[in-house]
């Protein structure tokens, strides 16, 4: 036994160790060390037992997950690459709380890249013994998650159930900080009040998302518990609450509603005309209209991009007209001034473009080939007649082909000319420019 112990000892300071020290998501009443006290710890042990360190890695990921944590993963990876051969770490829980992070270190220890793994008690090297307990520690610790898992999701249905939001309080409230009162909210007395004038604005005043975003930056200079403006997603998570009304759904699209414990900032009726003007109704919403020139261009002014929308007009004789109109999104700037263009003006200038531009600048030459090609293939397979084989393209074929394309193409056919542009398009004051 002493022999052995001796072989062991010798054989440690050859082996290149990386000490890995991993947060907990635990409290640090509950944890044994914390990431600094681990490696205080663990750089102990090596001194004691005459290990080197070749890498100390720090990680703050959970360990539930296989396959999440980046730097268990590059320790992984330099393992393969031979820098080192051995690890050093607290518990085998902070290697792994998965099956699948546990199996690749077993892998590697199969292949003999890992010689040894060491923790604060237990030392796991290359048998089958030593292999099996780590692999049942690793177990243990994902049993652990998974019974947490349990728990928690059991601890929120009991805390929705009487009434409680599960978790932090939405923008006019705030959390009780009270052990004995946790998950009750209490009203924002400073903010509440604003938030049912948001929803005031929007269902009596007919206002839009853009304009209560820009009415509480601008006039109000409202801000978050956080210190934080509104954005208008934040402004369009707010306005379809129900948390507001005194009731909420959990999980969201579950279906179940529980009536909570907290102050309502507005009643029922103001909600449901709040929603009834946003447009919202339970009926199955139509697939987005596909256009042909957005996402391909931005705005000059302010760099945002260009979006497009579809108006319809009807005559009193019953002549329905339908109008495509391309504009900036101002997703940069609220403010923005750069105008809308109608589909049949944008078209035009587009094909005037095309007229001042080189074919290299186009990309379209290869495609055009293909497609005199294939003309040619048809000529000789259906029509019985030999093609020229002497008949060149010229630049005027591919310009004109590109214009083709803009007036008479499909979506998808205009799309892939504006995408084998070279230069970025940009539109500034409802002029198409090609970006320098």
């Amino acid at each position: 036994m002493e022999n052995k112990g001796n072989n062991q000892q010798d054989q440690s300071p050859s082996i290149n160790y990386c000490l890995y020290a991993r947060k907990s998501s635990e409290s640090d009443e509950r944890q044994a060390l914390s990431i600094d006290s681990q490696i205080t710890e663990m750089l102990s042990l090596a001194k004691r037992d005459n290990l080197k360190i070749a890498d100390i890695r720090k990680e703050s990921h959970s360990a539930r997950a296989t396959g999440q944590r980046p730097v268990f993963n590059q320790i992984l990876e330099d393992i393969r690459k031979g820098l080192f051969k051995g690890i050093l770490t607290w518990a085998p829980d902070r290697l792994s709380r998965n099956a699948g992070d546990l199996g690749a270190l077993v892998d590697l220890m199969d292949e003999g890249l890992i010689l040894e793994i060491r923790c604060f008690g237990q030392t796991f090297t290359n048998s089958p013994n030593e292999k099996f307990l780590l692999m049942i520690l690793g177990s243990q610790a994902k049993l652990e998650n998974d019974h947490k898992g349990v728990n928690v999701k059991r601890g929120l249905r009991a805390k929705v159930s009487m009434g409680l939001w599960p978790g932090v309080a939405p923008t006019g409230y705030f959390n009780e900080k009270r052990t004995d009162r946790k998950g009750y909210i209490l009203l924002d007395t400073q903010r509440a009040p604003i938030i049912k004038k948001m929803f005031e604005r929007v269902a009596y005043e007919k206002w839009s998302i853009r304009q209560v975003c820009a009415w509480l930056r601008d006039d109000l200079d409202f801000k978050t518990a956080g210190n934080k403006h509104l954005t208008l997603s934040s402004v369009h998570k707010i306005l379809r609450k129900s948390f507001y009304t005194g009731t909420f759904e959990y999980p969201t699209g579950s279906g179940d509603w529980y009536t909570g414990k907290h102050t309502p900032t507005i009643n029922q009726e103001l909600f449901d005309r709040a929603q009834q003007q946003l447009g919202r109704n339970d009926l199955v919403k139509p697939m987005p209209k596909e256009f042909a020139f957005t996402k391909l261009m931005k705005c000059g002014l302010c760099g945002s991009g260009i979006t497009a929308d579809e108006k319809i007009k009807k005559q009193k004789n019953g002549v329905v007209h339908h109008y495509i109109y391309y504009g900036c999104t101002r997703g940069r700037d609220l403010y923005c001034k750069g105008g809308y263009i109608r589909e049949e003006e944008l078209i035009k200038q587009l094909t005037k473009l095309i007229d001042k531009i080189s074919v290299n600048e186009l990309g379209m030459k290869a495609k055009i080939e293909q497609e005199v090609k294939r003309f040619h293939k048809f000529q000789q397979s259906v029509l019985d007649k030999e093609p020229d084989k002497d008949e060149e393209i010229k630049d005027v074929d591919i310009k004109n082909y590109a214009k083709y394309i803009l007036q008479s193409g499909s979506i998808s056919e205009k799309r892939d000319l504006l995408i084998l542009m070279k230069s970025r398009l940009v539109m500034i004051n409802k002029r198409v420019v090609l970006e320098k």
